[in-house]
């Protein structure tokens, strides 16, 4: 597992690669999320391009930052590039009803500073 972080504006990027699941990968997750939370960002893109797939810890690793991005004044979140076996896993915990997707960064960074994101989900 390999974590990103990129500042764009209002915006943070963080671009994840590998499995996103339970292990020794536990303690660098929980430094990375911290590592999210301390930037001065109201908007948050979660690239999962590169993530093969994801397991229960991952799945709450991904809850806690939607909550933490949509608690925010302005907060918004958005998960971008799922491949289809993440996509199955989303389905299943019936989370992909809940957490807004777009294809690729462009997408989400565009949903990400419409001014109704609702209208463009």
């Amino acid at each position: 597992m390999l974590v990103e972080i990129e500042q764009q504006g209002d915006i943070c990027v963080a671009r994840f690669s590998g499995r996103l699941s339970a292990g020794a990968e536990l303690e660098y997750l929980g430094a990375k999320g911290d590592e999210i939370k301390s930037l001065p960002s109201t908007k948050l893109l979660a690239d999962f391009s590169h993530v093969h797939s994801v397991g229960s810890t991952g799945i709450g690793f991904v809850v806690g930052l939607f909550t933490w991005a949509t608690k925010k004044p302005e907060g918004r979140f958005v998960l971008v590039g799922v491949r289809p076996r993440v996509k199955e896993v989303l389905d299943l915990t019936r989370l992909s009803t809940i957490l807004p997707m777009a294809v690729d960064v462009p997408a989400g960074l565009a949903y990400l500073n419409a001014r109704d994101a609702a209208a463009t989900r």
